[in-house]
């Protein structure tokens, strides 16, 4: 079979902080009053109002809680909403294809609808804008994103109609104290994984010894993040598909042990949120997920585990060593009247303070370099300094795409997510992926190769 061992976002920390000349970036934008006090005209467009539409995490957060700073900056009025993602997906699919759509913004994921919105052109090519000196601040800083992080956001034609936002790995989150009593150790393996799992679930004590998305399309990222680690890819360039074979049948193995023998009621209904809040009530041994959403762990007014939370590197598979990775991006409606302005937004909210803001605060991988070294020199970095960052520097050497690049993702997500949810009530994992396979197998004959 092959694979994809050296290929798409295995990128290293030392690409990540130095950027190749290129790479594409943004603006540093700096302070609110140094920004008001440079030549660049940031209250052109005052008056004018934005609509923004953001997918419900941690970046949304972040944007809504300095959004008053951008509307001082520029004299410009936002409207922002935070829609659940799957729901944030359908809102945005269905008004692109309208064409009429009632957002200027909007974020986008990369690992989902990245080529159907290129494929329908329905984002600013964001190049000429960025070119333009009438447009983009002064300070503009192109170069500052990792080459990495850009090639993620370019479109199959070379539109870049997105600015990358985030670079989510995915690593295994574990309670130290629990940990502890048990006398357990990190799980260095699958096996040693499933082993601490069996040994950390308690139900009686309502512990449960794994934590991950059991809810149909979201839990798909959590088999093929097993899936990785046994050197395939779910589908390849060429397009192969490695979802019925050995290695997709034992990944998923993997996923039904953990979740039906170690999660917790419900699980075919957990969402990451659900995962988080089991998760910061002590009510999880093990949570694997993106890094992004470490946030609350260390928040007392959110956390009965501040302190007691661990940050590890996925754990090695039979054949690999992988960290998922996830992205997201931001860019603007072509169906906008106020493109301008609304550029005026992203590049605020790709800034270079932002993404500082973004590391300092632990709302996951800014996709610029600069925030590595600013926060270095800032030492504001929330939470456990060393720990979550050393998760994230290594999970960067190891990173690859966790979902395929196709234009069908969401309905293979749709399609494998519901024989996974099945998993868990005891449905054999090779039946259930071999129908799955058989099911979308015209789906990417139809949507890819045509």
């Amino acid at each position: 079979m092959k694979s994809r061992k050296n290929q798409a976002w295995a990128i290293s920390r030392r690409n990540l902080l130095k950027a190749g000349a290129s790479a594409a970036g943004l603006a540093a934008l700096g302070t609110g009053p140094a920004m008001a006090q440079g030549s660049f005209d940031w209250k052109r467009f005052k008056g004018e109002h934005l609509e923004v539409t953001l997918t419900l995490g941690p970046r949304a957060d972040l944007w809504q809680k300095y959004e008053k700073e951008f509307e001082e900056l520029t004299g410009i009025s936002v409207g922002s909403e935070k829609v659940p993602e799957q729901q944030h997906r359908q809102k945005v699919a269905i008004e692109f294809t309208s064409g009429n759509p009632s957002f200027d913004v909007a974020t986008v994921s990369y690992h989902v609808q990245k080529q159907l919105y290129g494929r329908g052109k329905w984002l600013v090519d964001l190049r000429d804008m960025i070119k333009d000196p009438k447009l983009t601040n002064p300070e503009f800083d192109f170069t500052d994103f990792a080459k990495g992080a850009v090639d993620y956001a370019t479109q199959k034609d070379g539109r870049l109609d997105t600015i990358p936002i985030n670079l989510d790995y995915w690593i295994l989150y574990y309670n130290k104290e629990l940990f502890a009593q048990k006398g357990i150790a990190y799980p260095k393996s699958f096996p040693e994984l499933i082993d601490a799992a069996r040994k950390l679930n308690d139900p009686k004590a309502g512990i449960a010894g794994f934590l991950s998305r059991g809810l149909k399309n979201a839990n798909v990222p959590v088999w093929t993040s097993f899936l990785l680690g046994y050197g395939v890819d779910p589908i390849d360039p060429d397009l192969t598909m490695h979802t019925d074979g050995t290695e997709a049948v034992e990944s998923a193995k993997v996923y039904q042990t953990l979740n039906k023998e170690c999660g917790p009621p419900g699980v075919a209904g957990f969402n990451w949120n659900e995962c988080q809040t089991s998760f910061v009530l002590g009510k999880g041994a093990m949570w694997l997920d993106g890094i992004g959403f470490s946030l609350p762990l260390e928040d007392p007014a959110k956390s009965k585990i501040v302190g007691k939370v661990g940050y590890g590197v996925m754990p090695p598979g039979p054949k690999a060593q992988r960290s998922a990775l996830f992205g997201d991006g931001v860019g603007i409606a072509a169906g906008s009247k106020k493109k301008e302005a609304a550029w005026l937004y992203v590049q605020w909210a790709t800034s270079k303070l932002m993404n500082q803001r973004h590391l300092e605060g632990q709302y996951g991988a800014p996709a610029r370099a600069s925030a590595y070294e600013s926060v270095k020199a800032s030492g504001k970095l929330t939470g456990p300094k060393g720990e979550w960052l050393d998760a994230m520097s290594q999970s960067i050497k190891i990173a690859r795409a966790g979902l395929p690049d196709i234009m069908a993702v969401t309905e293979f997500r749709d399609t494998f997510g519901v024989g996974l949810t099945n998993m868990i009530s005891g449905a054999d994992p090779a039946a259930e992926l071999k129908k799955a396979t058989e099911a979308f197998k015209p789906v990417l004959e139809k949507t890819e190769k045509t």
